[in-house]
């Protein structure tokens, strides 16, 4: 983690309602450059709906959103895309019949400068222009151990290189903040280490601002430089993972004393 506790983002009274139900209330914190910042909560806590605010895909009722020193204005996903946040999901959400690298390739495309008549003359600029990206991902394909299978179809592939590919192709926009949701769910044991290795060498090696939800309450007390514990929308706790544990408050929601 950045020793300069630079806050890259941070969000600021936010309340997001579907109808009359309050999925998330009045929450605020902040995420420093450089750290691994992790959501935790119960089932139904918020936290995917946050990480859903954060890159566009809910706009909350109340609430700001502030990115680089910047308040953010009402941007949708491919827009907030471009200012340097990616996103992996909860569910896997690759194009199955299509190869590990040409997936990578997808997470290039908001970089891609030359218009589709160039791209489809597969021609001059648009050859160069491909084969600069192409590199890219063949970089971050080697450095998270799926060279062997590049030309795969993904559908092929077993559930954790298939949650490999997805941070591959998030990883090629080469992002300020990496959102991961739930990026160990349904792995084994091996396979949740693998994931653990490859979060920390994202973040110590590119430098990358990480932000992740996570239930493994190991993984997070392993990864997580600071902690946020969400409840029923509301902020719980906020603080290092020895503090977050020792808080009664998030033990008694873990343990499901009744509110």
């Amino acid at each position: 983690m950045s020793e300069n506790n630079s806050v890259l983002m941070e969000v600021k009274n936010i309340n997001l309602r579907f109808g009359g139900v309050v999925a998330i209330q009045n929450v605020s914190f902040d995420i420093y450059e450089g750290e691994i910042r992790a959501i935790i909560g119960p089932n139904g806590a918020g936290k995917s709906s946050m990480l859903n605010v954060i890159n566009g895909f809910y706009h909350p009722q109340e609430g700001e959103v502030w990115f680089n020193g910047e308040k953010r204005p009402s941007m949708e996903p491919y827009q907030i895309a471009k200012t340097g946040i990616a996103r992996t999901f909860q569910n896997i959400a690759l194009f199955k019949g299509m190869t590990t690298i040409e997936n990578v390739m997808t997470g290039r495309q908001l970089k891609m400068n030359k218009n589709f008549f160039w791209q489809m003359l597969r021609y001059g600029p648009a050859i160069e222009e491909e084969v600069e990206h192409r590199r890219r991902c063949e970089e971050i394909i080697d450095f998270l151990e799926i060279n062997h299978i590049r030309k795969t179809p993904v559908g092929a592939l077993p559930y954790g290189l298939q949650k490999r590919v997805e941070l591959a192709r998030a990883l090629a926009m080469d992002p300020k903040i990496l959102l991961l949701d739930e990026p160990m769910a349904g792995m084994n044991v091996e396979e949740k280490q693998d994931m653990s290795r490859f979060i920390i060498d994202v973040n110590e090696e590119f430098g990358t601002t990480i932000a992740l939800i996570e239930h493994d309450m190991a993984v997070v007390m392993d990864l997580a430089d600071r902690v946020v514990v969400l409840d029923y929308g509301k902020l719980l706790a906020d603080g290092t993972p020895t503090e977050v544990q020792s808080n009664q408050a998030v033990i008694d929601a873990y343990l499901g004393v009744p509110h």
